[in-house]
């Protein structure tokens, strides 16, 4: 039973959300993410929307009624930002999972948010076109949790993250109004950017319910290298080398000895024979090769091996290495995905600084980098049955976090606050900052039923 309804009318009220079921089997399916955090209880119910319509309703009386509301998409978030427990209901979006439009001519497409990264680019493909943002879980990530977070991904240091590549949005407000920002055209500064309001605010602003996106051209050539390290400074030096270089990659990617351990135990690779850290590069367009032949000349003074792909296969094989990193250690044990970032030329000195963190709390941390942006995912796992909330986890965590802060950098890149980072959350924005967002949280959300104790 949802406890904070009032017990009056309570049955009316549950017979109106639409498509709602309080059926434990999809409960259990909707209570979190791949943040590695367990809520201590199921949420009171989720309503499976279809559509614009469904949405309203249950934001307009979820508003009325004082119904706590958890949007969520694919559940593929990584800060535990769409986990829900009792006395809340989920707003599950992943039925609405149509590309309605492609304009290949304007070089768009209008999607709802349930539609999966990888499926709108192939549905792009078909066009000669492709959508630039590029997480790691493409295969099963939704674009509205994409945007909720503002994700990036591999392919971000040159195309940029979700924020560059949304040019329009729908969104339906708390109390069920629906607004649209932004316009179908590349430029448009008339008053506040609202777009950039909602990217990157985890549900708690209002719900999208349909995206216009900037789609590019597909490159018309690509190189791939791969380079293997005697260990991971060395390999994020090398990286710091290619920024100093003045190339720019569209994928940069690092990956620590013992992630590639993982990889090779999970899919039978054998990387780890070839060194302690793995750099995967990738340059496209025209000058394709002209400026793979410059990250090579950056690379080589500190590899102990280069290995050039030769076609698309071998180098697809490579890639995947990079997306099998956190699958392979999900199978390890509970994994707890972090998320800092820090100025390109610190690189070498926070690898260095995680793995001190990791012999003094005894915890186990592999890392791996989008290394041309300087954003870190340093993974703790512990046992299915350890927390990763209390006790050394979290301290690790927190002390990765102040190591980020020390050398220039943030606790999130791209992965967003959600419920995990919130005890650091001041200590980066500043008091004058929090309490702008929450004034920003309270005029769009003042009975705060989205996503309450989330981002900010």
């Amino acid at each position: 039973m949802i406890s904070n309804i009032p017990t009056h009318g309570l049955s009316e009220v549950l017979t109106a959300l639409p498509r709602f079921t309080q059926d434990p089997a999809e409960l259990e399916l909707v209570r979190t993410d791949r943040s590695g955090y367990v809520p201590p209880t199921l949420p009171d119910g989720v309503v499976q929307a279809e559509s614009v319509q469904d949405v309203v309703q249950t934001l307009t009386l979820a508003n009325e009624h004082r119904i706590p509301v958890v949007p969520r998409g694919a559940g593929t978030g990584l800060a535990a930002g769409s986990s829900a427990c009792r006395g809340e209901i989920v707003l599950d979006m992943r039925r609405m999972n149509r590309i309605l439009r492609i304009d290949p001519v304007e070089q768009i497409a209008v999607v709802e948010p349930g539609v999966l990264n990888a499926d709108l680019n192939a549905a792009a493909g078909e066009y000669g076109l492709f959508y630039a943002p590029d997480p790691a879980s493409t295969a099963i990530c939704s674009i509205g949790g994409n945007i909720a977070t503002n994700a990036g991904g591999m392919r971000c240091a040159k195309y940029g993250v979700t924020r560059e590549s949304v040019l329009s949005l729908t969104v339906v407000l708390a109390d069920g109004r629906v607004l649209v920002t932004g316009t179908e055209t590349i430029k448009a500064v008339t008053g506040y950017d609202m777009n950039a309001l909602f990217i990157g605010s985890e549900g708690t602003l209002g719900v999208v319910v349909e995206a216009t996106l900037r789609l590019r051209p597909a490159p018309v050539a690509t190189a791939t290298v791969a380079a293997y390290f005697r260990d991971v400074a060395a390999a994020a030096a090398a990286a710091s080398a290619v920024v100093a270089a003045r190339a720019t990659p569209s994928v940069l990617e690092l990956v620590d000895g013992p992630t590639l351990g993982a990889i090779d135990l999970a899919t039978g690779t054998g990387h780890r024979r070839r060194g302690e850290a793995f750099l995967l590069a990738q340059t496209d367009g025209f000058g394709a090769e002209i400026e793979r032949d410059v990250v090579l000349r950056a690379i080589e003074p500190f590899a102990e091996s280069v290995l050039i792909a030769e076609d698309p296969v071998e180098a697809e094989a490579l890639v995947q290495a990079r997306r099998d990193a956190i699958p392979s250690l999900e199978k390890l044990g509970r994994t707890s995905i972090g998320d800092v970032g820090v100025p390109r030329n610190r690189l070498a000195e926070i690898v260095t600084g995680i793995q001190q963190i990791s012999q003094d709390t005894g915890v186990d941390i592999y890392t791996v980098a989008h290394a041309a942006d300087g954003n870190l995912h340093p993974m703790i796992v512990v046992a299915e049955h350890e927390s990763i909330t209390q006790g050394a986890p979290k301290d690790a965590l927190g002390r990765m976090f102040e190591l980020a802060r020390s050398l220039g950098g943030t606790l999130t890149g791209e992965h967003g606050v959600g419920l995990l980072k919130q005890d650091w959350f001041t200590a980066e924005v500043g008091e004058v900052s929090r309490d702008l967002q929450h004034r920003i949280k309270r005029a769009f959300d003042p009975n705060n039923i989205l996503n309450p104790g989330k981002a900010i």
